[in-house]
């Protein structure tokens, strides 16, 4: 199925790969790290946080990853943040939670981080648009196709920018 997230890789000239599973999985970066035989850590999660201020931003980290309230805070600039909801990130995306594209969606402004430690990743599976699709694609091209900022945001003792 092709679908936008595909055609914006194209046209940045972007490398992927397609990849599909099972519609009826469950919900979960675990378990759609089960249908490709990866780890957990390589099922991004692309979350929709929103500041006080209003301003929402992407935050990518593993599938088997938490976020450190803190550390994000820090990399907003932002005292006062909490994971948008459900109409939010619709409205903000066009997606519904469970497959967000964390690239091909965003107006040039719009702020994007990726968890540090996924660069250290050979591959990573991110949600294409549709519920049984996923894009396989590395690291560096993840950061390249989402405009996204490097920092830390699970590990508590480094500091946000590596």
């Amino acid at each position: 199925m092709r679908l936008p997230a595909h055609d914006y890789l194209d046209r940045v000239g972007i490398p992927y790969e397609m990849g599909e599973f099972p519609p009826e999985t469950e919900k979960g970066a675990a378990n759609v790290a089960r249908c490709f035989g990866c780890r957990e850590r390589q099922m991004v999660k692309t979350l929709i946080f929103e500041a006080d201020t209003g301003e929402r931003v992407l935050v990518m980290a593993g599938g088997d990853q938490n976020i450190v309230s803190g550390l994000l805070k820090k990399a907003i600039g932002s005292r006062n943040i909490q994971l948008a909801s459900f109409e939010a990130v619709q409205a903000t995306t066009g997606y519904v939670i469970g497959s967000i594209p964390p690239f091909s969606w965003q107006p040039e402004s719009f702020r994007s981080f990726l968890e540090a430690s996924l660069m250290a990743e050979t591959i990573l599976g991110v949600g294409a648009g549709v519920w049984g699709n996923e894009i396989f694609i590395t690291p560096e091209n993840l950061l390249k196709a989402s405009r996204a900022v490097v920092v830390n945001l699970t590990d508590r003792e480094k500091p946000v920018t590596p």
